[in-house]
């Protein structure tokens, strides 16, 4: 099965993907590193760029990316990094003067400049790049809109200002302040910022004999046109790893330890924070450090799924596959959690690479429940906590506030840091919409949406208790 992107940077990267993963498979990898280039971008003519000799250095960038390399300035332990062949497209200068200066007398503009960067010329104003200081005074002053702010998409998508320039004009994270969100990957129109993969250390896993399982998040269903968990999981099966589980099942035993949680915290008269979303907790712990002892002390959901599967495994390697990125920020930094990280463009390479087609498969039982899938969905995590209240007919009736984006997040956080929230919780989620709509998924918004109706609408109606101590034993595992 072939997949199809309607974005061309998605498309070139899962070309990559899938060629890496196909020769990770045979064994011949190595053997073909030199050929991928050229298998991609035949040539004579270029697709993308100036000259195919600069497309096929991007697509070299990419596989030592896909091959766990990292790339210039990335470092070893930060996921995110820029292609430096691939980030050249932007404009340089922020501001600039178009067709629509009138060449009035009142000079508003230069009036406004207190760095001496615009001079009148006899076909209207100029702004000098190497003197501009890009605060924008200008293009606010000029009374015909003709001042343009073409601010780059990657650093105008950064919610944190962690996005700058070298001496090249080529862009840079600043990872003190990156929390690994994903945005700027996500809406950087050449693709040249990526996330660095795991894939080939994955299928050696999966390769090396000793029980690989995998885990996969709650926002799976959908992105895989109609396939549900249940053929997800044999889809993963047969793509070599020894078991699959739902990650629903990890969020359901979350909700409940995080609802007891919350109630010992009201009781307090304290405020409490989600902890799923790992670019949240980034977000308070770099940007709202103060915050820190608010934060939910319960685990992710993808490490209580890996720490299930170990208990009832032991040995297994665990791989968790989700929509995120900074998933793979924090297994570096959780201790018992999952082994690996894949994305869903991950997986969806390696399913093209075996010729798997996941709606093909047969189906299989779910593991969570319906509100354990709610996770993956903006409120979701908060519905699934009062879910838990209503069931065991406690007393507390929390009142929780639900940040869809990293905006949303930083609104509630900053009222938090101010001592002025009225409510219990803060549910934050990084991505709008939820985990759905994380930056490394593969289906686009409306289909996916419709998918996803169509798949929750068979799941069955089991409560989050009954899930969690009569279907599934969470007795055991350590939830902290």
């Amino acid at each position: 099965m072939k997949y199809t992107y309607d974005n061309e940077a998605k498309q070139l990267k899962y070309e990559v993907l899938m060629r890496v993963a196909r020769y990770s498979f045979e064994g011949t990898l190595e053997e073909h590193l030199d050929e991928i280039p050229y298998e991609i971008i035949p040539g004579p003519l270029p697709t993308f760029r100036c000259c195919v000799y600069r497309e096929r250095e991007i697509i070299r960038e990419r596989i030592r990316s896909a091959r766990g390399e990292s790339l210039p300035g990335q470092g070893d332990r930060n996921v995110i990094g820029v292609l430096p062949a691939a980030c050249e497209g932007c404009p340089i200068s922020r501001f600039r003067v178009t067709d629509n200066c009138q060449n009035c007398l009142a000079h508003k503009c230069k009036e406004a400049c207190h760095f001496g960067a615009i001079t009148i010329t006899p076909k209207g104003a100029y702004i000098d790049p190497h003197k501009c200081k890009e605060c924008g005074r200008c293009a606010a002053a000029c009374p015909y809109n003709a001042i343009s702010d073409t601010l780059r998409p990657c650093v105008r998508s950064c919610p944190v200002k962690a996005i700058g320039k070298d001496e090249y004009d080529r862009s840079v994270i600043d990872y003190e302040r990156c929390i690994s969100c994903g945005t700027c990957m996500k809406n950087c129109p050449f693709g040249a910022i990526t996330d660095r993969s795991q894939i080939v250390r994955v299928i050696g896993s999966i390769k090396s004999g000793g029980p690989t399982v995998a885990c996969f998040a709650p926002a799976a269903e959908g992105h895989f046109g109609t396939a549900d968990a249940g053929k997800l999981k044999n889809a993963l099966r047969k793509l070599g790893f020894a078991d699959a589980l739902e990650v629903s099942l990890g969020a359901d035993a979350v909700a409940s330890h995080e609802a007891h949680e919350l109630q010992q915290s009201v009781a307090d008269g304290k405020k409490m924070t989600t902890s799923c979303c790992p670019a949240f907790v980034e977000l308070i712990e770099k940007h709202y450090p103060k915050l820190r002892e608010m934060v939910s002390h319960t685990v992710s959901p993808m490490t209580a799924a890996a720490r299930y599967i170990r208990e009832n495994n032991p040995g297994a390697k665990v791989v968790f596959i989700g929509p995120c990125v900074a998933k793979k920020n924090e297994i570096q930094k959780r201790e018992e959690s999952a082994d690996y990280v894949l994305t869903f463009e991950e997986l969806a390479a390696m399913f093209a690479a075996r010729g798997i087609d996941p709606e093909a498969m047969e189906p299989d039982g779910q593991d969570g429940s319906l509100a354990g899938k709610g996770f993956a969905q903006s409120g979701g995590v908060a519905g699934a906590v009062v879910q838990v209240l209503k069931e065991e007919k406690a007393e507390l009736s929390p009142a929780c506030v639900k940040c869809s984006g990293i905006s949303e997040c930083k609104k509630a956080l900053a009222v938090l840091n101010a001592g002025r929230l009225s409510e219990d919780l803060v549910e934050g989620m990084a991505c709008e919409g939820g985990c759905v709509s994380g930056p490394a998924g593969v289906e686009n918004p409306m289909k996916l949406r419709r998918n996803r109706a169509a798949i929750l609408a068979r799941a069955d109606k089991r409560s989050i208790g009954e899930n969690i101590r009569i279907k599934h034993d969470f007795s055991k595992i350590k939830m902290v």
